[in-house]
């Protein structure tokens, strides 16, 4: 069924995708970049992108809400989006063809250009529900938010590879948060930078604890999800996190349109890390957004505009990510 909607999706996409970006060396007038629910890490990252590029292009940037990674991929390929922010285990998938997308077709529009963080797998549970590992997830309420987030594609996948019934729903980060503080939700499963902005304010205000996966159900989800590495959330990144929380995760990345004009990938690149400083200030996942980074991405091609910036600072790219495909 899901393959289906998938399908309807990308079919009603592609009936309106653009004759292509404005001639070759002009820019288009205004850009939008493709970020994820408000509330959530990719929501405030792609503003803080959005008010950089703005100022430094001199041209009108805005950061679009969405579902999340799914959904920005098929924006990119559309040409409906310039940029769009996703984490690389979808990606992949998306670029072969695989997991959740309809077999056969490969999505192949989209072009890396800035590494942006670690996406750390977490769990985090209302105190009301005694809740202290992942396997007690069982028969519980548990917010995944949107359905074609990574959120939302990995961890249903996850509860059903270790027997867990969960009763998974799906919505925003922001609406997730005012139903586990109505109770209406017991909890809430994350990939994404950490900290997720509305889920430090929901600890703030009522305590949260955080539920880690045991270790043998690490080896377990890597096994199966070897795009997944091991990651950790340092302890106070959330009021009630006092030790250090060993999970997993998946890095992410800002990718553009491959018909997107070289100068101005160029310059949005140059602008970016220009004004990190200001990126790390919106939030401090940020901090991971280095031109060191770009040694992250394995397969995707890297945009020929940003590999000229990488080169000019004298960062190497591995030549099979520096020829187009």
């Amino acid at each position: 069924m899901r393959r289906r909607i998938w399908l309807i999706t990308v079919a009603a996409a592609l009936l309106w995708l653009p004759s292509g970006w404005a001639a070759e060396g002009d820019w288009p007038k205004s850009i939008a970049i493709a970020t994820a629910s408000p509330g959530g890490t990719y929501y405030v990252y792609g503003q803080a992108l959005a008010d950089i590029l703005g100022k430094e292009l001199g041209i009108e940037v805005t950061a679009q809400a969405t579902q999340g990674t799914t959904r920005n991929i098929i924006l990119i390929e559309t040409g409906h989006a310039a940029l769009g922010l996703i984490t690389m285990g979808i990606g992949w998938e998306a670029w072969n063809g695989s997991g959740e997308w309809t077999k056969g077709q490969r999505f192949r529009a989209m072009r890396a250009i800035l590494p942006m963080y670690d996406s750390p797998f977490q769990i985090a549970v209302a105190i009301r529900s005694n809740v202290k590992s992942f396997e007690q997830l069982g028969g519980k309420r548990i917010g995944a938010g949107p359905r074609g987030g990574t959120s939302g594609t990995y961890f249903p996948q996850i509860f059903e590879m270790l027997k867990i019934p969960a009763v998974v729903s799906y919505g925003s980060i922001e609406e997730t948060m005012s139903q586990i503080a109505a109770q209406q939700l017991d909890g809430v499963v994350l990939a994404t930078g950490v900290p997720v902005p509305a889920l430090f304010k929901l600890d703030q205000e009522q305590g949260m604890d955080f539920a880690p996966f045991t270790a043998d159900q690490i080896k377990i989800i890597r096994q199966q999800m070897p795009e997944l590495t091991d990651s950790t959330i340092a302890s106070g990144a959330y009021p009630s996190l006092a030790a250090d929380y060993h999970t997993v995760g998946l890095f992410n990345f800002v990718v553009v349109n491959k018909d997107l004009p070289e100068d101005l990938v160029y310059r949005i690149v140059k602008a970016v890390f220009n004004k990190h400083a200001q990126l790390v200030k919106a939030h401090s996942a940020a901090g991971e957004t280095i031109p060191a980074n770009i040694s992250r991405d394995t397969f995707l091609p890297v945009h020929p505009g940003a590999l000229r910036y990488y080169r000019e600072i004298g960062v190497d790219v591995p030549a099979v990510l520096a020829g187009d495909r």
